[in-house]
């Protein structure tokens, strides 16, 4: 067995169970399709993370962190041993190996995804920024696929998972000496553009500068033009179903909070969005509007690709990315 496979395979099985801090205590139980699939996301985690070396090592120094997160850990015994020790959280951070020693910017880049992980998938637009002069944070916030069913379970919608996209923010800010504090960005599209838009509510002196693209923006809207599958998936995340706990869904809901916005922002839609239909977007425009909110955006008509429509290679999709390194380097000045 060469190295490198030795070190995956060593690196799926340890991520696939998790540490017992971070498990969530429950009884014995036979292996289910679950636990399979979970397992099979940690080999293929594991496998992806080499990956990395190979799609952007050339010009960036490559490495990822495991922190504490500022908020606990979610256990079935909320007074059992470790209850309320802070979730162990990771993180990529992407160095470009141009800058040698110097101060650049930081950009926060947030994947999307209920549960979701930032992959190789996203390595075009890594490297676009890289080639810009940007350093890269990419958060695996709790509920991210590859580290096994404990940390799959965490997934807190709205909340704790937004602390952590902070929190590894935080991290880079504090420990990489070539992040300059001052111009810090965040991007993500989908899940990401809500953890984008939560963020500079919640912390807007922490970021100069936002892009959101086809950002969830109200689960009570959203739920009311999904199914009642996906309803059901969302009472497991929040806890209950919208329709009984109608405020819990508004409060969770960025469309809500428009007024604390004070971070440049652009944010990007399209019409024919598969995902995020453009109607929930539409009214994330009109509120922040209706709140005297300065901000930028664009809404595309049936572009290709839909929900994909400017992470893929087309040439609009090329066009639209150009228009968002624009806009965040007005603010960050790579």
């Amino acid at each position: 067995m060469t190295r490198i496979a030795a070190f995956v395979v060593g690196l799926a099985a340890a991520s696939a169970t998790g540490s017992p801090a971070q498990q969530p205590a429950r009884s014995a139980e036979p292996l289910s399709q679950r636990y399979a699939a979970r397992a099979f996301e940690s080999m293929s985690k594991a496998i992806d993370d080499v990956y990395w070396y190979l799609k952007v090592g050339d010009i960036a120094l490559i490495d990822k962190v495991t922190i504490a997160a500022s908020k606990p850990i979610r256990m079935s015994n909320p007074t059992g041993q470790g209850a309320g020790n802070p979730l162990l959280i990771y993180g990529y951070t992407f160095i470009p190996k141009s800058i040698g020693t110097r101060k650049a910017p930081l950009i926060v880049y947030v994947h999307g995804g209920v549960h979701g992980d930032f992959d190789t998938g996203f390595a075009h637009i890594v490297r676009e920024l890289l080639e810009q002069g940007y350093i890269i944070t990419a958060p695996e916030y709790r509920g991210s696929t590859g580290y096994g069913g404990g940390y799959y379970d965490q997934i807190d919608y709205g909340g704790a998972e937004i602390d952590d996209t902070h929190d590894i923010r935080n991290w880079a800010v504090e420990n990489i000496p070539q992040v300059d504090a001052a111009r810090v960005g965040i991007i993500g599209w989908s899940h990401g553009g809500y953890h984008t838009l939560f963020n500079i509510f919640r912390w807007p002196e922490d970021y100069k500068v936002a892009y959101a693209g086809v950002p969830v923006s109200d689960l009570v809207q959203r739920m009311g033009y999904k199914s009642q599958g996906y309803r059901d998936l969302f009472a497991e995340f929040i806890g209950k179903q919208a329709e009984d706990d109608p405020a819990e869904y508004r409060k969770r809901s960025p469309v809500n909070h428009v007024d604390k916005l004070k971070t440049p922002l652009l944010v990007h839609t399209t019409t024919n969005d598969e995902d995020v239909n453009v109607m929930e977007v539409q009214h994330l425009i009109e509120a922040l509007k209706a709140a005297g909110k300065t901000f930028e955006y664009k809404i595309y008509e049936n572009a290709p690709g839909g929900h994909a429509f400017n992470t893929i290679d087309t040439k609009l999709a090329k066009e639209s990315r150009r228009e968002i390194w624009a806009f965040l380097a007005r603010y960050l000045k790579p």
